[in-house]
């Protein structure tokens, strides 16, 4: 293992905790923070939530669980060469997606425009704010306190994004929070960095497989994005008689590598340039887990490609179009129609939409749409009933919050 560098996070130098707790005799900090991601609820539920593919269209697409696996093992890597500390690098790529919602990005713009559309003065929808949600407040698993009470430098990797105003709401609760640095300018730890990184990575490479997979994206499509047809080239001439998914695997394994190796290179320069010597310098320089600028122009058009020709392909619009109809009409029946569990006792209008946000976003792919169907008697979805919604249980309990 390389020796830690002096930037690096250590778990006996951790900021702590929201709720003092004793430590744990053979485990640290960030160890114990993934732990209690990996038995949480919210875990358990991302392997039926949407990543590209709806859950139900096929066993072997890409789910938000299989996406959160493969972002720690790329962290967890890129870490051990970097000297940055693996634990919590693994704990905020397993944690990352915790707050999404049912059917992707789909999924997540429907319910924002539920909860401004019901009330102007709301904060809408977003999943790294939900994401630190579930772990502060809505899993219910210890005694003592709501959520999971993780280390704040793993908080402070989920919430990846955050407009100033939300950050100031958030800053109002917990002065001292994983918010400040949307406020004073600041970065997040190079852990947390390093993971945005390996996000990026795991999807973009990832999303190629899943659309050749679905017959949606074809090689013959993709020898359009000149950083694919590159390597792609490079396989057939290296393995002129590979043929079928080989040659796909194969490329795609390289194009993992090239961006691995080039976040190492490129971030290793920066750091001996930078001088940083504590994690806190590091917060206070500009980011330095980075892609080179090579890497980032190659990678340009074909994230281009993914948005036109996947993500904005007629066939996953219109599964998507339909996704977002099932969140608008769950949530006009859980707020208007008396649906749903019920939420605090004498709520207002608002905290009655944010609990029932909590209950959506909560949800598998598979439950909201058995739910669409028993509350509306429509099947938008062949396979919406195929699985039975009483052995996945119900999403996370509305409840009184403070």
């Amino acid at each position: 293992m390389a020796v830690m560098h002096p930037a690096a996070c250590r778990a006996d130098d951790s900021r702590g905790r929201r709720h003092d707790e004793p430590p744990a005799p053979t485990r640290n900090a960030f160890q114990r923070d993934r732990d209690r991601v990996v038995h949480c609820t919210a875990f358990r539920r991302l392997v039926y939530k949407t990543q590209v593919f709806l859950n139900h269209e096929g066993d072997l697409f890409r789910t938000r669980l299989t996406h959160s696996l493969e972002v720690a093992q790329l962290g967890r890597s890129i870490a051990r060469t970097l000297g940055l500390n693996e634990d919590l690098v693994e704990a905020i790529a397993l944690a990352h997606d915790l707050g999404h919602t049912p059917f992707g990005h789909a999924g997540q713009e429907a319910l924002n425009d539920c909860l401004r559309q019901r009330d102007a003065h709301s904060s809408g929808f977003e999943h790294n704010l939900q994401s630190l949600r579930v772990v502060d407040r809505l899993e219910e698993r210890y005694p003592d306190f709501d959520g999971l009470n993780l280390s704040f430098e793993t908080r402070e990797g989920i919430l990846k994004h955050c407009s100033r105003a939300r950050a100031e709401r958030l800053l109002l609760s917990e002065p001292d929070g994983p918010a400040c640095r949307f406020v004073d300018g600041t970065r997040p730890s190079l852990e947390a960095q390093l993971c945005n990184l390996a996000d990026e990575i795991a999807y973009n490479t990832h999303d190629i497989d899943d659309g050749v997979r679905s017959g949606l994206l074809s090689i013959e499509q993709l020898d359009d994005v000149p950083l694919f047809a590159r390597l792609r080239g490079q396989v057939c001439s290296e393995h002129p008689r590979l043929t079928g998914r080989r040659v796909l695997f194969e490329t795609l394994r390289r194009m993992l590598s090239q961006q691995v190796y080039d976040v190492i290179d490129t971030t290793r320069a920066a750091l001996a340039a930078s001088g940083v010597a504590s994690p806190d310098e590091a917060r206070r320089a500009p980011a330095l887990v980075q892609f080179s600028a090579a890497a980032v122009a190659e990678s340009a058009p074909l994230k281009a490609f993914l948005r036109t020709q996947l993500y904005r392909h007629p066939q996953v619009s219109e599964t998507t179009s339909r996704a977002r109809r099932v969140i608008r009409d769950l949530f006009a029946a859980y707020v208007d129609g008396g649906e749903g569990p019920a939420g605090a006792p004498g709520a207002t209008a608002s905290r009655r939409a944010r609990d029932v946000a909590d209950y959506i976003a909560g949800m598998t792919d598979r439950f909201a749409l058995r739910e669409h169907q028993r509350l509306t008697g429509e099947r938008l979805f062949d396979d919406a009933s195929a699985a039975d919604a009483a052995s996945f249980g119900p999403p996370l309990d509305m409840r009184a919050q403070g």
